[in-house]
């Protein structure tokens, strides 16, 4: 709601009046909707500082180290339900009942398995294709399988479609892996969570039972609903850009799966690894923190810190905790992980790194859990990708549900040549 006026004063006259709107939480925005009428844009690159559309999906609050759903705070959520009861909460607003969750459990589970058409497509790709490169265009494709069900105006084929794609994604990203090392296709099982499911597609072979590991999984679980969703993110806006001009919803998902591939976003995790695999060793680590102290020294610790958390991660502490786990369980002999783990010791500990709040983060202990897995890094983001698919079709669905929605279309600052002549080919 309106609370109040800004006013905007060029040369020390007011030009316009807009209104500052309040939300439930957060900063007021400053509706500018009308600027353009009087002559003037507002300059933002990255968008840094506008506030792209109203949502009561997720709020974050970096200073204080807040990441709540619907209402419901992180840590609440990854440690007292499971993924599924976090997607219906995404999609649905409220904590489900027992029967809710029961029905909607069903329903993801009994929507697991893909066309068989659509397994032949992976046979296009290279061997060496990356993971993601495969998901993104498989994703894409589903649309051509639920051409009669796309009426985006429809609020029932809309939950449908998130219904598939919640379900779909796992078994599209483990075919992603089996193919890229040469191993079948495992088809999913209904007798078995979602967690536990993905494991079964990863690693089972037919050769031998696979015996999924209660700890692992609940791991795995914690990892979904830690990335299941985080506000205005790049992927996120790209999903709502793109389904802004009323595309399928196969194809909005398929173009955040491409913008979260970029390193800058969904490749943290994958770069903390890298890192540790530089360090080597225990015995290199006081040698490479000496570096990341160092102004003038181009190395940087991954995994240290947050964009947005200015004191902490909350799905650090969740995580850490549930990292800690995992390796007791597994007893896995690997330099790699000694190294995570004395260089988190350190970043607890180091006052260099206490007093600027580098705390490691969530990808720092998500990566660890996974290479402790058993997951290599090309797989990362893909699980990234995987979690974050409830948290974009969330967005998607609830943009197309908001009424007077209107296709992104973002203005710029020209600085091009202008009014220039134009002379033919052959007089030039």
């Amino acid at each position: 709601m309106a609370d109040s006026k800004a006013s905007l004063s060029i040369d020390g006259k007011v030009i316009a009046d807009f209104p500052i709107l309040t939300g439930s939480a957060g900063f007021d925005v400053i509706d500018i909707r009308t600027l353009g009428s009087h002559g003037y844009f507002t300059y933002d690159p990255g968008f840094l500082a506008t506030a792209s559309c109203e949502s009561a999906i997720t709020f974050i609050d970096g200073g204080k180290g807040i990441l709540q759903h619907r209402g419901y705070a992180i840590d609440d959520l990854a440690k007292k339900a499971d993924y599924l009861e976090v997607c219906y909460i995404l999609l649905n607003g409220d904590a489900p009942t027992k029967s809710q969750y029961d029905e909607f459990k069903s329903t993801i589970t009994n929507h697991t398995m893909v066309h068989e058409k659509l397994v032949h497509f992976f046979q296009g790709f290279l061997p060496d294709a990356h993971p993601m490169a495969m998901v993104c265009a498989v994703v894409g494709a589903l649309s051509s399988f639920y051409h009669s069900d796309l009426d985006i105006n429809e609020p029932t084929q809309r939950m449908r479609s998130a219904h598939r794609l919640i379900a779909k994604m796992p078994t599209i990203a483990a075919m992603a892996y089996k193919y890229s090392i040469g191993q079948p296709f495992v088809y999913p099982r209904n007798d078995l969570s979602y967690a536990e499911n993905f494991l079964h597609m990863m690693f089972s072979v037919p050769a031998e039972e696979y015996k999924v590991s209660p700890t692992v999984a609940a791991a795995m679980d914690r990892i979904f609903t830690l990335h299941a969703d985080h506000e205005q993110n790049a992927s996120t806006s790209t999903v709502r850009l793109a389904g802004s001009s009323g595309a399928n919803p196969y194809a909005c998902i398929a173009a955040g799966v491409a913008s979260l591939w970029g390193p800058a976003h969904g490749g943290a995790n994958e770069a903390c690894l890298t890192m540790l695999e530089e360090i080597g060793s225990v015995d290199n680590i006081a040698k490479y923190v000496a570096k990341a102290k160092d102004k003038n020294d181009s190395f940087r610790l991954m995994g240290f810190g947050h964009r947005v958390y200015k004191n902490f991660d909350p799905r650090a502490t969740v995580m850490r905790e549930t990292c800690h786990e995992v390796l007791k369980e597994l007893n896995i002999q690997d330099p790699l992980l000694d190294v995570a783990m004395e260089l988190e010791r350190i970043a607890l500990e180091d006052e260099y790194f206490v007093s600027k709040k580098l705390y490691p983060n969530v990808d720092f202990y998500s990566g660890i859990i996974l290479k402790a897995i058993g997951i290599p890094t090309s797989m990362f983001t893909v699980i990234f990708a995987m979690s974050r698919t409830v948290g974009w079709i969330s967005h998607w669905d609830e943009m197309l549900s908001q009424p007077g929605q209107k296709i992104g279309r973002p203005r710029q600052k020209y600085t091009g040549e202008i009014n220039r002549t134009f002379v033919p080919l052959d007089e030039r």
